[in-house]
């Protein structure tokens, strides 16, 4: 129903910056919402952002003022921009589409490595 090809990461340097795009086939409804992952070794994936198909957005307090998610319709692909990056960045980046509840609707992409070194 829906596949999330996700794919942008790599090594970078501190400060250095990379974007993340995420590839979406299938439908997607209104009520969607699609995200930004990660998942660091010995941590709990967290959310890192957040927006819908009316571009309305959600940041936690980490990606304020450095990351930026945006989606194409277009294209139908999440991007994720990443900027002034640290080493904490690291991580196991995912995209994801959730539905509203009920409908128990959630995909996941397959995972971008990111590296940060310091």
């Amino acid at each position: 129903q829906v596949q999330l090809v996700d794919s942008g990461g790599g090594l970078v340097q501190t400060g250095g910056s990379l974007r993340l795009s995420c590839a979406v086939s299938g439908s997607i409804f209104s009520s969607d919402v699609m995200g930004w992952y990660r998942q660091a070794p010995g941590k709990q994936r967290e959310l890192v952002a957040s927006i819908n198909i009316l571009h309305s957005t959600n940041y936690v307090d980490l990606a304020q003022g450095r990351f930026t998610i945006s989606w194409d319709n277009a294209k139908k692909t999440v991007y994720l921009q990443m900027n002034s990056l640290k080493p904490e960045d690291t991580a196991v980046y995912y995209c994801n589409v959730k539905g509203s509840w009920p409908s128990g609707r959630n995909y996941w992409g397959q995972g971008t490595q990111v590296t940060v070194s310091s």
